[in-house]
């Protein structure tokens, strides 16, 4: 008999969460680390939760997979974009390659899978999913299983809310299901590989660590909501606890995760300092705080560059022949890019501090580079500050 495999994706645990333990208690994710090798993994190029995700299951870079985040610009625009899913994956996954093998594979909340693929086995696809009245399984009829038993399907939540309580519950609800789902199918399905990721953790992280992280510089002790982050570890652990008596004694249990948790201590408005700098030139005054930056501001006649915002800047070259108003030279391109860098390199801190800012072209960091890249990638001060591109603040 096949020694069974399963792969628990924790999407942004952190290692010091689960191998020092910080702020919580475990048990049965302690007993299956502690009878583990431990490996300190380094995250893709950006470090988040899509391409990461895909990146690690394919063995293909961003740069390969043509994939750097969950939306992407549409070539010749500033704000248009469109979402990642599964058709633009062009490369085989573990579970494909398991499949075309013979190993019966099940793939749970793998981002991107929607729209799901067929597969040698079975597949629930992930949060980039619209909606439960979509296809989101393989084979289809799985659909009306899991919902006949659980109800209708409960891809993400709206994580970026100041109603924490409803946050809270309905990320909640959602684990909850999401864990019934997969124990339901690791007892009544025939596999040899499962692949289970659970995006709450990060919906997790996102709406409470500065409640339970001592370090964050906006830490507040909060008598509900200091204790979600540990609560919610030990729905997961217990779970585990529970599984483990489903599988066979000998079946191999691998803990990943995509990415880590930090404290953001805030956000640096990407293109009003490209516009201080004058590599960005609008039109007329922006007539409000936090506008979006659109074509019909910018003045492209004198633009040089302009970014979007994320977790990590995307940086754009109005190079000549690529965009619609180009100005940039193909033999200005190289030096401007530089430059750029130069410059981003050296912003410090609203204090003057420094910051570790990191910039690259994506030919820096991938060995191909395909689909629609930005021209830099950006970390300002190692990810603790995110990217805004809006315009029209006081202050960067």
């Amino acid at each position: 008999m096949r020694r069974k495999l399963f792969v628990l994706g924790l999407d942004s645990a952190p290692p010091r969460i689960i191998y020092d333990e910080y702020g919580v208690e475990l048990k049965a994710l302690k007993e299956v680390v502690g009878g583990s090798a431990r490996y300190l993994m380094r995250s893709c190029h950006p470090p988040i939760t899509i391409p990461a995700w895909i990146s690690m299951f394919t063995g293909k870079t961003p740069g390969e997979l043509g994939i750097y985040g969950f939306r992407h610009r549409k070539p010749g625009d500033v704000r248009e974009s469109y979402i990642v899913n599964s058709s633009y994956v062009k490369f085989r996954a573990i579970w494909d390659e398991a499949g075309r093998a013979g190993l019966r594979v099940g793939v749970v909340g793998v981002p991107p899978t929607y729209p799901p693929r067929p597969v040698h086995g079975f597949l629930i696809s992930d949060f980039t999913t619209p909606g439960p009245d979509k296809a989101y399984t393989f084979p289809p009829w799985l659909k009306r299983e899991v919902e006949s038993k659980f109800g209708p399907y409960i891809f993400d939540i709206l994580y970026r809310s100041h109603e924490k309580g409803k946050v809270l519950k309905e990320l909640m609800e959602m684990t909850k299901q999401h864990l019934e789902v997969v124990k339901h199918l690791i007892k009544s399905k025939d596999w040899d590989l499962m692949i289970y990721v659970e995006v709450g953790l990060d919906r997790l992280h996102h709406a409470f660590w500065r409640y339970f992280d001592k370090e964050h510089p906006r830490y507040e002790e909060h008598s509900e909501y200091s204790r979600v982050i540990p609560e919610y570890y030990k729905l997961i652990d217990d779970w585990l606890s529970e599984v483990r008596e489903l599988m066979p004694r000998d079946t191999a249990i691998v803990v990943v995760s995509d990415h880590g948790t930090k404290a953001m201590k805030g956000a640096f408005v990407i293109n009003q300092w490209l516009e201080e700098k004058g590599y960005l030139k609008l039109k007329e005054k922006p007539k409000r705080q936090g506008q979006d930056l659109s074509s019909d501001v910018v003045d492209w006649s004198r633009t040089l560059a302009w970014g979007w915002g994320g977790y990590y800047a995307r940086v754009f070259i109005n190079l000549e022949g690529r965009e619609p108003q180009g100005i940039v030279k193909r033999d200005e391109y190289e030096s401007l890019v530089e430059q750029l860098k130069r410059d981003f390199k050296g912003i410090r801190g609203p204090q003057g501090e420094k910051w570790d800012n990191k910039a690259f072209t994506p030919y820096e960091l991938y060995p191909t580079v395909n689909g629609d890249a930005p021209d830099l990638i950006v970390y300002f001060d190692d990810l603790s500050w995110r990217s805004a591109g809006t315009i029209g603040w006081d202050t960067l």
